[in-house]
């Protein structure tokens, strides 16, 4: 697999989240500790990739589910934002950086992975521009920071898939959610609303437009937790909602999915923990980006 670099730079510290390693340690272990162990310990997660402005308390409820001590390899499947792609995409460095201290890609895992047939390796200046997994950088960091060097991670970009791409990578990665050394990290935000992000649906039944949003939203996650990826497809096209990550997190359903078609005896219980929105929208000019948590438990 060709390297473009040894190191992806933390391309959005400074202006998506403090580039300042000891204020963002402080930061992040602030939203940690306040928020509450209630679905662990995770095998997988849903969270937000926002500003940390916006999303960083939310997105602390996902990862206090996680128990670092049994994680040794970390999945991250974030949607591509800059690039059109129909696949998925490995990156070709080797190191991720962040302000706390840089992340060791998995080659191993890469190298199976590739040997697929099924992923291709994003430019170097794709991988830099793409802030769906490096928003997940120093969450991950922080919740590992005592096994720093005892875990690698294997960052996935993730296209817009078809419904039966999203059950081939499903298949593909299944085993690795099996396995209990692994934590997959499904990056995603919800409803983007407004005419800026030319989606206005609203259902008055529901109240204001920001408790129109909550109940599409969570209509939205009810399904995920369902882990039922052939009714979130039909959800999705009905309903048209902008949750960005619609397919990393449809890969994650059908890797669910595949699992418990061969499974007899194991629970897969997937809950969202926490939701938020940067703004109530109340006038048909207002705009909010909505955001989740949520964790699914295996045993």
């Amino acid at each position: 697999m060709s390297r473009h670099g040894r190191i992806r730079k933390a391309s959005h510290a400074g202006s998506w989240y403090s580039g300042s390693g000891s204020e963002l340690n402080k930061q992040l272990g602030s939203w940690l500790s306040k928020a509450t162990e209630s679905h662990a310990p995770a095998r997988a997660i849903i969270a937000p990739h926002a500003g940390y402005c916006f999303c960083g308390a939310c997105g602390a409820f996902a990862y206090r589910q996680v128990n670092p001590r049994s994680v040794k390899r970390i999945f991250i499947l974030g949607p591509s934002h800059h690039v059109q792609m129909s696949d998925c995409a490995l990156s070709g460095t080797e190191l991720y950086e962040t302000p706390l201290y840089n992340l060791t890609i998995d080659s191993a895992i890469y190298h199976e992975l590739k040997g697929t047939g099924f992923f291709s390796t994003m430019s170097l200046s794709t991988d830099e521009a793409e802030h769906s997994i490096e928003m997940h950088l120093p969450y991950i960091a922080k919740v590992m920071e005592n096994y720093q060097g005892q875990f690698t991670i294997v960052p996935i970009l993730v296209g817009s898939l078809t419904p039966e791409r999203e059950a081939r990578y499903g298949q593909i990665l299944s085993p690795y959610l099996k396995d209990p050394n692994n934590l997959f990290v499904i990056s995603s935000d919800f409803c983007h609303w407004g005419k800026r992000f030319k989606y206005t649906y609203y259902d008055k039944s529901h109240g204001k437009i920001w408790e129109s949003i909550e109940a599409l939203d969570k209509m939205g996650m009810s399904i995920i937790e369902r882990m039922d990826p052939t009714a979130f497809t039909s959800y999705l096209k009905t309903f048209q909602n902008t949750i960005c990550g619609r397919h990393p997190i449809g890969v994650l359903l059908s890797a669910i999915d595949c699992l418990q078609s061969q499974s007899n005896g194991v629970n897969f219980n997937l809950k969202f923990l926490k939701y938020a929105q940067s703004n109530q929208c109340e006038a048909s000019n207002d705009s909010s980006v909505s955001y989740a948590s949520g964790a699914l438990v295996i045993h």
